[in-house]
C-alpha cells in the first residue's frame, strides 16, 4: 500500500473514532430513560420476596412444630440445615430450614 493509502486509512480511523465518541453510550441512554420514568413504571427488583418469606420470618427461633401446614405444598420446602436438598433455585419456593438436633427454625428464605 502506498503513502496515500495509509493517509486515507488514518483519516478514516480518526473520523470513525470522533463520531463514535460524540454519540451517547448505551448505558447512559438506559440510565436517562430510567430517570425519566415514574416510580410505578420501573421494573420490579430481582430480590423481591416472590415466595413471601417475609410473612413467615416470625418462625425463626420457634420450634418446627409451629410451621403452619400449607394448602399448596408444591412451592414449600421444609428441611434441616444439614439435610441434603436439591441445588436448583426457584424464587417462588419458600424454604424453611431448622436445626436437626434442636428442631428450632433457623432460616426462612426464597429459593
Amino acid at each position: 500500500m502506498g503513502k496515500g493509502g495509509l493517509i486515507i486509512l488514518g483519516l478514516l480511523a480518526v473520523a470513525g473514532c470522533s463520531s463514535a465518541s460524540s454519540a451517547p453510550t448505551a448505558p447512559r441512554i438506559v440510565e436517562q430513560a430510567r430517570q425519566n420514568q415514574p416510580v410505578g413504571a420501573r421494573l420490579p427488583q430481582t430480590d423481591a420476596d416472590m415466595c413471601k418469606a417475609g410473612e413467615l420470618q416470625w418462625l425463626v427461633g420457634k420450634p418446627r412444630t409451629e410451621i403452619p401446614v400449607p394448602v399448596d405444598v408444591v412451592n414449600r420446602r421444609v428441611a434441616c440445615t444439614t439435610c441434603p436438598v436439591t441445588e436448583d433455585y426457584s424464587p417462588y419456593r419458600l424454604n424453611i430450614f431448622y436445626n436437626q438436633q434442636t428442631g428450632i427454625v433457623e432460616r426462612v428464605s426464597c429459593g
